[in-house]
């Protein structure tokens, strides 16, 4: 069996957000006989708009890695056994805190900090900050485990939240809020239970440091752009990888 773990923005997403870019390769890699699970920073609302768009049964991993989404049946009960929780359809497997805690603690620090987050954003800010359209504005916004620092006035807040329990990931423009996890503890989870149905060749893509942990838990790594990681090939595109694999 062969599991490709796939980023969402800059990796299989242009700036417009639309699924339009990554559809032929998703599907070449579905073809192809890959699991293809979405690893992203997005919420599940969002990511069921696209596993829609690109047809996909997989499970998925939220919020940089705060839980793995397995849909009800995909494993055979014996696999998944009591760990997790159902919900809606998925066995759900949680690694983060929940988004209640988050935004607690954020609101406590909002004003000393000048902080916008969406959490105390419109969602007319939301689009502003972020560039995404409404509909997927709304759905960035059902957030389950983590925030989006978007604005602030002054930095220290950081420490605080660390000093709270809480992971604070620096992206390319914004400061994401999560608990103790990240991607590579949640794919590796997941490597896990389908080690348990055979043999594992795993893959990844991503684009930015909050992928680095995934990429320490598989087999085959992809890095977009100009950073480096010692256990991950440079690539320019996401399209490269269908000349990679075979």
């Amino acid at each position: 069996m062969r599991v490709i773990f796939l980023d969402l923005d800059k990796t299989l997403l242009g700036e417009d957000y639309s699924p339009e870019p990554g559809r032929k390769v998703v599907r070449a890699l579905v073809e192809t006989g890959f699991e293809v699970v979405l690893n992203s920073s997005k919420t599940r609302a969002e990511q069921e708009y696209y596993r829609k768009a690109w047809n996909l049964s997989s499970p998925f991993i939220v919020e940089n890695g705060s839980a793995v989404y397995i849909p009800e049946g995909y494993f055979p009960s014996d696999i998944v056994g009591n760990s997790g929780i159902k919900r809606e359809g998925y066995h759900v497997i949680e690694f983060g805190r929940s988004y209640s805690e988050i935004h607690s603690a954020l609101d406590e620090l909002a004003g000393k900090y000048g902080l916008k987050y969406y959490g105390n954003s419109s969602l007319e800010e939301v689009m502003v900050f972020t560039g995404l359209p409404e509909g997927l504005a709304r759905l960035a916004i059902k957030r389950e485990y983590s925030e989006t620092v978007f604005l602030w006035e002054r930095r220290g807040f950081e420490v605080e939240l660390e000093a709270r329990g809480f992971r604070v990931l620096q992206g390319s423009r914004f400061i994401n809020v999560i608990g103790e996890t990240d991607k590579g503890k949640a794919a590796g989870e997941l490597l896990g239970l389908y080690s348990l149905m055979g043999p594992v060749e795993s893959f990844a893509a991503g684009d930015g440091p909050n992928d680095f942990p995934l990429f320490e838990v598989v087999d085959h790594a992809y890095l977009m752009g100009d950073l480096r990681h010692p256990k991950a090939k440079n690539i320019s595109s996401v399209e490269e990888i269908l000349e990679v694999i075979k």
